[in-house]
């Protein structure tokens, strides 16, 4: 199977843009900024490259899965804890194009990539506050830290922030474009 080469505007297009479609969370006026943090998400957790978490040092594997590196205790904790008492959010997420009837298995994070957004957006509809602002490219970098990597992730608000800031220019040209 060939690897699928993403650019900004083509990963918020083809797998960003149709998962918000499906959930229908999200006011107009704050789409902008979701797409920037789930974009923003999927550079530092995969660099939209990445289907599995990368080998440790010592040649280990975590459980981490698909393009917003989700391990399957969240993804299933989602499911248990937040979709089982919102029957009509339940619903649009099983509608979602492609997907299997029942609640999908944690492993199709790999291959259904707008299921894996949504379940990423999923996470910050659980986390506390307000999103960012569309733009708010070092507050988003702090809310993700805050809420999908955590204290205990690897991963640095920096990190996020300057791989969101370097993509955002070439986002608008290529949605503008296209």
């Amino acid at each position: 199977m060939a690897e699928i080469v993403w650019t900004p505007g083509k990963f918020t297009a083809q797998v960003i843009d149709p998962a918000l479609a499906a959930l229908a969370l999200d006011p107009p006026d704050r789409l902008v900024g979701v797409r920037q943090l789930l974009l923003g998400t999927a550079l530092q957790e995969s660099g939209l490259r990445h289907l599995r978490q990368l080998a440790n040092r010592d040649g280990t594997r975590g459980p981490a899965l698909g393009y917003f590196q989700m391990e399957p205790a969240t993804h299933d904790d989602i499911w248990r804890t937040f979709l089982a008492f919102r029957p009509a959010l339940t619903a649009r997420v099983r509608a979602v194009p492609g997907l299997a009837a029942g609640q999908p298995k944690a492993e199709v994070l790999v291959h259904h990539h707008v299921y894996a957004a949504v379940m990423a957006r999923l996470r910050f509809r659980r986390a506390p506050g307000v999103l960012p602002a569309a733009g708010d490219v070092q507050a988003m970098g702090a809310y993700w830290k805050a809420h999908y990597n955590t204290v205990l992730g690897k991963g640095r608000a920096s990190e996020f922030e300057a791989k969101l800031a370097a993509a955002l220019p070439a986002l608008s040209s290529e949605l503008s474009a296209g």
